[in-house]
């Protein structure tokens, strides 16, 4: 799946990936609410200095380093996208359940 795709549970579940968070797939009871809770996703924003713009039609997320420009309709949506781009690419290996 795209990760300028990704949303809900699917975009949590690769932000966990990311983190090496154990996350049973498929099962969203143990998974961290990175791209809805800032107490979640914010400590990940600062700690990769991820860099958040309004476009006037939506957010864009970059971290410096790598150029990475996702986008997303809430600051918190951008950043994990952008975050999951610089950790594991343009492409992520979903579970189907999660599609």
């Amino acid at each position: 799946m795209k990760t300028s795709e990704l949303q809900g549970f699917a975009l949590d579940w690769a932000v966990a990936k990311c983190e090496d968070a154990w996350v049973r797939d498929g099962e969203d009871d143990d998974c961290p609410e990175y791209s809805t809770s800032w107490a979640q996703g914010g400590p990940i924003i600062e700690r990769e200095k991820i860099t958040l713009e309004w476009t006037g039609e939506g957010w864009n997320a970059y971290i410096r380093h790598d150029d990475e420009y996702p986008d997303g309709p809430t600051p918190l949506i951008a950043a994990m996208r952008c975050y999951v781009a610089s950790k594991l690419g343009d492409e992520v290996e979903i579970p189907e359940e999660l599609k």
